[in-house]
């Protein structure tokens, strides 16, 4: 295929995912606005700069732009991890809940923190409580789909792969100039 028949099918799935999420979304009370609350996930996978975030912020302003409520929050890997970490000044129990919790949740960067049990553990339950809570994840990553098990263990990627759909973006970084053949 050849690049713009990748990208076209590459929107394709990401907008697909939108409007299963969008389909999903329910009104608290008659009359009321649709809210983001449950929905299947998307994993983006691809070198840097390939575009992955762009496309995750851009899922998110598709459903506002639907007329969706949509309580979101985005975090790259690394932050995540870093808010965790004991001995940090705030309550890690309490962030991981309000990562754990949010409606919709953008994982960005996910494998390219140094891989630990403590890593490991983390990304767990994070994973773990919105794949229970059927939550919406939109991930990217630097890793190959095939890599994420050695990085992130069998039991974050059994969730990862029955919760998203995966999506790979092809190899090129897109912040840097591409030079004429």
């Amino acid at each position: 295929m050849d690049q713009p028949g990748r990208r076209r099918h590459r929107l394709r799935r990401g907008a697909a995912w939108t409007r299963q999420v969008a389909a999903q979304a329910t009104a608290p009370s008659t009359g009321a606005r649709r809210q983001v609350t449950c929905g299947p996930s998307l994993l983006m996978a691809g070198v840097t700069g390939a575009g992955k975030t762009h496309q995750a912020y851009g899922a998110v302003r598709v459903l506002v732009r639907a007329g969706l409520g949509v309580r979101w929050r985005a975090t790259t890997a690394a932050d995540l991890y870093a808010e965790l970490r004991p001995g940090t000044a705030t309550d890690a129990e309490r962030v991981l809940a309000a990562y754990s919790r949010v409606p919709l949740l953008i994982l960005d960067d996910l494998g390219a923190a140094k891989t630990s049990e403590f890593v490991e553990e983390q990304t767990y339950r994070l994973i773990n409580r919105r794949y229970n809570h059927c939550l919406p994840t939109l991930i990217t990553t630097n890793l190959a789909i095939k890599d994420l098990r050695t990085c992130l263990g069998d039991r974050v990627t059994s969730r990862l792969a029955e919760m998203t759909t995966r999506v790979s973006f092809e190899p090129v970084d897109r912040r840097r100039p591409q030079r004429a053949a």
